[in-house]
């Protein structure tokens, strides 16, 4: 009995390693899942064995003369505290108790590594930093440098920097609108009425998607929010309250439009220094 429960500690400390491990390569949320099963079925199951078969249960009424036991008495309970595979004393049972309990806890830090920036900048600089830097080409989704002529008066283009196609804070539009009609400079500056925002909204970062062509406005289908371009791309309607961070560019000398900075804010949805 006592090796079912030594099994059962073993497997748990099992689970909870291969938790760790898993976690540790980049995690497999089918695998961790199964591994933390494991970790407290074990722990369970051992639990379980030791108190219903080998701890003493019911309740026992006997008469005793006087308050001290006999002495015969007092050398028999000496005996069963001091037996080696006394319930009490079953020092292999609670070294294995206590080793998947340590493994169990230990694994259960791993998770907390998320939480952590590991370049150790401050998470609000984070939030803040894109992967826009000057010099960078705006290329579109399929990773084609973009030049001036490539955004006709009216149209929207989609644009990412290149190399960092996938990285989620830095999608924008590059839209050509008649600078004459701008009642607020854009944030990112332009260049004959090519302007550069952040496609991500800025009430839960979902991306503006639609473009109502002849009003200059943006609007972003999921919330309603809805941003105007010749103000600034300030938010006019909806729940958003901050407008589209822009992005400044130039046109390098091979002719591709290159930023020249980061966005002129932190793109996307507020955070706990930001609403």
């Amino acid at each position: 009995m006592s090796r079912r429960i030594v099994w059962s500690f073993l497997a748990s400390a099992v689970g909870a390693i291969g938790f760790a491990v898993t976690y540790g390569l980049g995690g497999q949320t089918q695998w961790e899942g199964v591994c933390l099963a494991v970790a407290f079925a074990g722990l369970a199951t051992g639990l379980a064995i030791w108190g219903r078969r080998l701890v003493p249960v019911g309740g026992y009424v006997e008469e005793h003369e006087g308050v001290t036991p006999p002495p015969a008495e007092q050398a028999m309970t000496g005996d069963v505290l001091a037996a080696p595979d006394s319930p009490i004393r079953r020092r292999g049972l609670l070294g294995a108790l206590a080793f998947a309990l340590t493994v169990l806890g230990a694994a259960a830090l791993f998770p907390l590594r998320s939480l952590l920036p590991w370049d150790r900048t401050r998470p609000v600089e984070a939030l803040k930093d894109t992967p826009w830097r000057p010099g960078v080409r705006l290329v579109t989704a399929d990773g084609r440098p973009l030049r001036p002529t490539d955004v006709p008066t009216g149209t929207v283009v989609a644009v990412f920097p290149e190399g960092d196609l996938e990285a989620g804070d830095a999608p924008a539009f590059a839209v050509r609108l008649q600078p004459e009609r701008f009642t607020r400079e854009p944030a990112g500056g332009h260049l004959d009425g090519l302007v550069v925002y952040s496609l991500l909204c800025t009430h839960a970062g979902c991306p503006v998607r639609l473009y109502l062509h002849g009003t200059g406005r943006v609007l972003c289908p999921c919330h309603q929010s809805s941003f105007d371009l010749f103000a600034g791309a300030e938010p006019v309607a909806g729940p958003a309250a901050r407008p589209l961070p822009g992005l400044p560019i130039e046109v390098s000398p091979d002719g591709f439009l290159r930023a020249t900075a980061d966005f002129s804010a932190p793109p996307g949805a507020g955070f706990w220094s930001r609403p």
